[in-house]
């Protein structure tokens, strides 16, 4: 339990000394937001700080900061000092810098931002990869709130040959529709205080019930292998770097984040309220991610439940249950629905209006929106079809969307390291370029070695692995001097 507290005071302590830091750099004032200078009543509109935070973490908390960490605390203790640290100076600077820099710049959206700080060539590739990867939150935030509906709260089997399953399904599906295009403050800004209360209720019932009930829950000076789970074991054998920076994702970091701050952008009224909205929102989310991994620890270790990666959404309803007791679980299980449901539909919102401002569509009516809405979730539609019907669907999905998530934050980095140097930062430019090199050795060692990948044995991936990272923070570096040198020489 003492790792697992140290890990939060880390948490804690860190986010208050790095996130005034990351402030600081940005420099937030006074100036006009584009909730009031472009306000039109759907996108732009202007809501308290509050509600912000609130909608801010709910549209970037999803699955990833539960499923990940419980697959994830299977490498040990280590993962609560791990997630803490990752989640300061990498996951909240890319959310804080992300959101303000969209806000700075008028409202933009991701694509906007890595066209204007980056190239052509760059930013297609951006255009592609972003658009695939909400396609694939959409549906996995359809199919896992789903199953865990049907499977722990209703009591159904979840098969795919189960009408119940497709029709909780059709639910969700029905909802993300009226989200993706009513105006934001009619629909979200409406619903999301409900949602919030239930997933508050969850994260601190759970992490109350940890500690009233003192889960047995390993040190990092223990001996790993001395419990039921072979932590030691399973560290040893399932490469810590990078599967585990992979696996856990959005508790420490996620590119999918980036194209949410944007949203927000559009509703703030103040640059002020950034550190809170956008920073201090993925704290809370990297909180969640140490809930459930020491709630997995403690079920695991009591034998209540199998450590198995296949079994992690059985693992959430156990640690509900348990802790919480049956009405207390299944309160707590809705929390947990909540999360990908939240992520789902303003997943989608942003891939409508990552579209809608690329090819310049015109979304100033339902009907058009729904429009381009309808083609999207056709697309959707067929992904989850292929997840559910095939055997090994969904694991396929999840791997491809873990992947491309924490790959599309790279784009998010070269964007933030550029940022600095146009804007006279560039001493500062190791505050993004750190996080950003460890990623890109990440991913694509991860993706040279994984079967889904180009499946090339582990010392060939690590080896392309850190060329991959200096090769990252090199080329960045000379490519944010030479933007700044031609601003300058412009404004001359």
């Amino acid at each position: 339990m003492a790792t697992f507290l140290i890990g939060l005071l880390i948490l804690v302590g860190g986010a208050a000394l790095y996130g005034r830091f990351c402030e600081k750099i940005f420099g937030p004032d006074d100036r006009q937001t584009p909730a009031y200078t472009k306000a039109d009543g759907i996108d732009y509109v202007p809501m308290r700080g509050w509600k912000n935070s609130l909608i801010n973490l709910l549209n970037i908390a999803g699955t990833g900061p539960i499923i990940g960490p419980i697959q994830g605390i299977l490498f040990g203790p280590i993962a609560f000092i791990t997630i803490p640290i990752g989640n300061i100076i990498g996951g909240a600077m890319h959310d804080y810098f992300a959101g303000m820099i969209c806000l700075r710049d008028g409202g933009t959206q991701m694509p906007d931002m890595v066209r204007k700080y980056s190239n052509k060539g760059v930013y297609g590739v951006y255009q592609v990869f972003v658009s695939v990867l909400l396609l694939l939150v959409g549906a996995v935030f359809i199919y896992t709130p789903g199953d865990i509906a049907a499977k722990q709260v209703f009591g159904f089997s979840g098969a795919a040959t189960s009408v119940s399953t497709w029709v909780i399904y059709g639910v969700i599906f029905a909802y993300y529709l009226v989200a993706t295009v009513f105006p934001i403050d009619k629909i979200i800004g409406k619903i999301y205080p409900v949602f919030g209360a239930i997933l508050l209720f969850s994260a601190v019932g759970v992490f109350i019930g940890l500690l009233v009930q003192g889960y047995p829950l390993l040190n990092i000076w223990d001996n790993w292998n001395g419990g039921l789970i072979q932590y030691g074991t399973y560290f040893g054998d399932n490469h810590f770097l990078p599967i585990f920076f992979i696996t856990v994702a959005c508790g420490i970091l996620s590119g999918f984040h980036s194209t949410q701050t944007a949203i927000i952008s559009r509703t703030m009224k103040s640059e002020k309220q950034g550190r809170t909205t956008f920073y201090n929102m993925m704290v809370l989310e990297g909180f969640i991610a140490m809930v459930w991994a020491a709630g997995a620890m403690g079920v695991y270790n009591l034998g209540l439940q199998e450590a198995n990666a296949s079994l992690a959404t059985d693992t959430i309803g156990v640690v509900c249950k348990h802790l919480l007791g049956n009405v207390g679980g299944i309160v707590a299980l809705l929390g947990v629905i909540v999360l990908p449901i939240t992520s789902g539909d303003t997943a989608l919102r942003a891939l409508r209006m990552t579209i809608a401002d690329s090819f310049h569509l015109d979304q100033s009516t339902n009907g058009k929106r729904l429009g381009l809405a309808g083609i999207i979730f056709a697309l959707v539609a067929a992904i989850l079809v292929f997840a559910k019907m095939n055997p090994s669907g969904f694991s396929t999905l999840w791997r491809y969307f873990a992947w491309s998530n924490q790959t599309l934050s790279l784009f998010a980095f070269l964007a933030i390291t550029v940022w600095l140097f146009e804007n006279g930062k560039a001493k500062y430019a190791w505050v993004p370029l750190i996080p950003g090199a460890w990623y890109a050795f990440i991913t694509v060692a991860y993706i040279m070695n994984a079967k889904i990948g180009f499946n090339i044995p582990w010392t060939g991936a690590y080896i392309i692995g850190i060329v991959a990272g200096i090769a990252y923070a090199v080329v960045l570096l000379w490519y944010g001097k030479k933007r700044s040198s031609a601003k300058i020489n412009a404004t001359k």
